[in-house]
């Protein structure tokens, strides 16, 4: 299909993706299932007592691409939480997941819970997208998790909520007052561990004041890396001989590149760096390297994204680092759930009302 090397490698599903996949079910399993837990409880003047107590949402729908990891994952989370679930995976994996499905469904009747929890659309036809998201009578949720076309399609089409993993636009803004060091080895780290997933660095922002110094260096190292970068025109002026920076258009700071390539932009201060992930960033993970206390808290409290990070790699993002076993996604929405979701993002609530015959006046 003429998939590049960074997304054929999120398709690959070798020994150790194998053996961390089932460290992920395992982890689910020994953590607390959250159905049942009471948020919040009160007693009315009238005696009436209210309790708040988390819930299963109900039957989930998830609609993703590459990685089969997302199947097991997905299923599990669901499962522990009391959901069901139906799986709708990309044609590149097709193969991977309906056996994966196919042990899942073997596991749960061996364990004396309904196979049908867990169920994966038999088929590649695009048009099933279309069906799932005219289910609104029997599917409470729709999680799509994907491209830009994807996630698009499934909120033009949808007739129940839909909570999205959309693309990673993911920034890191190297502060006037950072470590180099520091910031060199989160850089790569952040661009070049995996670059083919939703949490790798996508634009690199260097304040004006440390430009001079710091971008020669990084921008050999990225080249280095095999980086290809695309800079503004501050950034192409420092560039050191030798160092190749093409010339960044507009289009590439809305960029999800998935790939080894780089935007990187000169910005006069803080206040710019913010304003930049505020106008083309898309709410995922953004990080600011600084030694400076009170800047990082101004980015922590302006950086409206799901996640935020000061002197850190925003490769963390994922809820297996989270310490939350896996995740069903990481959701770039506000409204329920945001960042990675786990167990508890899995779960509705409602309220429990006890009286002993009181009535309304």
């Amino acid at each position: 299909k003429g998939l590049s090397g960074p997304l054929l490698e999120r398709l690959a599903f070798k020994e150790k993706a194998f053996l961390d996949m089932v460290a992920g079910v395992r982890k689910v399993g020994t953590l607390p299932n959250p159905v049942g837990e009471e948020l919040r409880g009160w007693t009315l003047p009238n005696s009436l007592h209210i309790r708040k107590v988390r819930v299963p949402i109900g039957v989930i729908g998830i609609i993703y691409e590459s990685r089969p990891n997302v199947t097991i994952d997905a299923a599990v989370l669901c499962l522990k939480t009391g959901n069901a679930v139906i799986l709708r995976g990309g044609s590149e994996a097709f193969h991977s997941n309906t056996a994966l499905a196919a042990i899942l469904k073997q596991g749960l009747a061996e364990a004396g819970l309904p196979a049908d929890a867990v169920q994966l659309i038999p088929t590649t036809d695009r048009e099933a997208i279309g069906a799932l998201c005219r289910q609104d009578k029997t599917v409470d949720l729709l999680i799509p998790r994907g491209g830009h076309g994807l996630i698009e399609s499934v909120v033009s089409q949808a007739r129940m909520p839909v909570i999205k993993h959309f693309h990673g636009v993911c920034h890191v803004y190297v502060h006037a007052a950072a470590d180099f060091d520091m910031a060199e080895g989160i850089i790569v780290n952040a661009k070049c561990q995996r670059p083919g997933v939703c949490n790798a660095m996508e634009t690199l922002l260097v304040d004006r004041a440390a430009a001079a110094e710091f971008l020669p260096r990084i921008l050999t190292r990225l080249r280095k890396e095999h980086v290809e970068i695309r800079g503004d025109a501050e950034t192409r002026a420092l560039a050191p001989a030798g160092v190749e920076v093409k010339e960044a258009v507009e289009a590439d700071w809305t960029a999800e590149y998935l790939d080894l390539i780089l935007s990187v932009r000169v910005v006069a201060d803080e206040t710019e760096a913010i304003a930049h992930i505020e106008k083309y960033g898309s709410r995922h993970s953004d990080a600011i390297i600084t030694r400076d206390e009170a800047a990082a808290r101004r980015f922590f409290l302006e950086v409206d994204s799901a996640t935020v990070y000061w002197n850190a790699s925003t490769r963390f993002t994922d809820g297996g680092q989270f310490g939350f076993g896996a995740e069903i996604g990481i959701s770039t929405d506000k409204i329920h759930a945001r960042g990675p979701m786990a167990l508890e993002e899995l779960t509705s609530y409602k309220y429990l009302i006890e009286g002993n015959g009181q009535v309304r006046g």
